[in-house]
């Protein structure tokens, strides 16, 4: 009996398990294959190299300097992220007027495609006539190339990034925020204990556990950012905002070096299961469960 109920199992299991093979676990034993071999060139067949593609990546300044820009996105995009998406819905969570009307103007960005995002921005962004250009002709302050300046073309895709996956964090925020019983509000109240003080010491360990989840959430989404730099940047000026995923695209789809790509993506899966492992022991002994 129990060995018919395991094979009535798999064969639900099956399609689903047959999908996720196909499109998910095939895929990512191939590019590690891969990664040891050349690219295939005409007639010419791909060749065993060896680590001679992860030897290429030490030499590769581009990688570097995408690795750095990478880092100081994600240090400016995971904090920003987390914090505006609290303040958003530690306000709309309170009894506000137009409460439903200002949750829709924080969401809206996260329902817009990403590229149509980046075209918003590129109009905020655009040399003496975008809005950030028009308000600082109001201050007297002189015109400035935002997006097409080495110096702040990162942090101009910083900003996009921000404002674009806030909205998505904070409503996980505001639904863990929901399920604080307000009776500790009224015990603290009673007790003459700041607003300050309630946070700290009650609201932020009980949503720790969603701290965590939207933390990881926000490394995976700084290490796969490509749709905005394709449309805003391209990577430049002089490589200033070339991210890793956009130059393993540019590896693979632009110069067709598959093999220098894959490995690519190896080292970024690897950067990206460390990072997530490391998040979930640093931060999982403050998170409470109960």
């Amino acid at each position: 009996m129990l060995r018919r109920e395991w094979l009535v199992a798999l064969a639900f299991l099956a399609p689903a398990l047959t999908l996720l093979f196909t499109f998910t676990h095939y895929p990512a034993i191939q590019t590690v294959i891969d990664s040891f071999w050349s690219t295939p060139r005409g007639r010419r067949p791909a060749a065993f190299v060896g680590t001679d593609n992860y030897a290429r990546l030490l030499q590769d300044p581009i990688f570097v300097r995408a690795m750095v820009n990478n880092a100081i996105y994600a240090a400016i995009t995971i904090p920003a992220s987390i914090l505006l998406a609290l303040v958003m819905a530690m306000f709309v969570e309170g009894r506000i007027r137009g409460r439903a009307l200002v949750r829709m103007a924080y969401f809206t960005p996260t329902v817009l495609p990403l590229i149509a995002v980046a075209n918003i921005w590129l109009f905020f962004f655009l040399p003496g006539f975008g809005l950030l250009e028009q308000l600082r002709s109001l201050l007297g302050l002189s015109p400035r190339n935002w997006i097409g300046s080495p110096e702040t073309a990162l942090y101009g895709v910083s900003a996009v990034t921000v404002w674009s996956q806030a909205g998505f964090f904070m409503i996980f925020y505001l639904a863990a925020l929901t399920t604080i019983p307000p009776s500790l509000r009224e015990a603290a109240a009673i007790e003459g204990c700041s607003r300050w003080t309630f946070f700290r010491r009650v609201t932020w360990p009980l949503i720790m556990p969603t701290t965590l989840f939207v933390s990881v959430n926000a490394t995976i989404n700084a290490f796969r950012t490509v749709d905005h730099i394709f449309v805003m940047t391209e990577g430049g000026p002089n490589n200033a905002s070339m991210l890793l995923l956009y130059y393993i695209y540019a590896q693979g789809f632009r110069f067709w070096d598959t093999a220098y790509a894959a490995t690519l993506t190896v080292v970024m899966v690897a950067i990206l299961a460390l990072v997530g492992i490391g998040q979930f022991f640093l931060l999982d002994r403050r998170v409470h469960y109960r």
